[in-house]
This record gives structure tokens, C-alpha cells and sequence, in this order.
């Protein structure tokens, strides 16, 4: 059994690393999830990552945080010379949470900005999402 909920998938063709959470999880397996995706980037050499989480619409700022300020910067470092670059498959339901809880807000609008360590983009459809992270 997999200690992941998440689905990872290295397309060393398009070079890409996709993980896709089917359901909801807790804030340690959510943890736990993104150091195996690390982990499977480090290895397959992947710095563009499509992550799915249309159907995960319930935020934990603990999460929005940790990823933002620590985990993204920290797989960005490690990922070297390679930038990272994170396409983010959100539901609309979670992109009305963004602009409904100002926390949530905070911590998006932190890790999109131009001056992080890395680039992360929020799509509602995986064409455009992929056109970027190809881009």
C-alpha cells in the first residue's frame, strides 16, 4: 500500500511530473504527499509540476502557508538550476474560498508573486495549465 493519497506520474516526454489527489487528506498526509512528489521530481530531473487539487476544497492555512513560505521555496533550492514551476488545477469552488477567506488570499497572493524562488499559476482547465508549464 501506498503511503501517498495522491497519484504521482512522471512524463519524462513532456517533462512534467503530474499529481492528482482524488479526495481530501489530513495536513500530515498532505505533507507527506508533497515530499514524495519532491522526492519523484528529484529523481526523474522534473522542475514542472501540474498539481490536482480540484477535489480538495477544503483549505487548512497550516498547508497554505507551509507551502507557500517553506516547502516551494525549499523544492525550488533543491531542484537548482532548474526553476520550479507549479500549474495548479483548482475546482472553482476552492478559487471563490481564496477570495472569500483572507488568510487563504494572503498565502496565495504571497506565492504568486513575481519574486518568489519559484513560479506557481492557478487553472480551472488542464489545456492552459499545460501550455504554461510548457511555455
Amino acid at each position: 500500500m501506498s503511503d501517498t493519497v495522491c497519484t504521482i506520474t512522471s512524463r519524462p516526454d513532456l517533462g512534467v511530473l503530474v499529481a492528482r489527489w482524488p479526495m481530501q487528506a489530513s495536513s500530515a498526509q498532505l505533507r507527506a504527499d508533497y515530499q514524495a512528489i519532491l522526492a519523484a521530481a528529484t529523481h526523474h530531473h522534473l522542475s514542472r509540476w501540474l498539481l490536482d487539487v480540484r477535489r480538495r476544497n477544503e483549505l487548512d492555512p497550516e498547508i497554505g502557508q507551509w507551502t507557500t513560505h517553506e516547502f516551494y521555496p525549499g523544492a525550488a533550492a533543491q531542484l537548482a538550476p532548474q526553476p520550479l514551476r507549479l500549474a495548479v488545477l483548482c475546482s472553482p469552488a476552492r478559487l471563490e474560498i481564496y477570495k472569500a477567506d483572507p488568510t487563504q488570499e494572503q498565502y496565495l497572493n504571497f506565492g504568486l508573486a513575481p519574486e518568489r524562488t519559484y513560479h506557481m499559476r492557478l487553472f480551472i482547465e488542464e489545456g492552459p495549465a499545460l501550455q504554461w508549464l510548457l511555455g
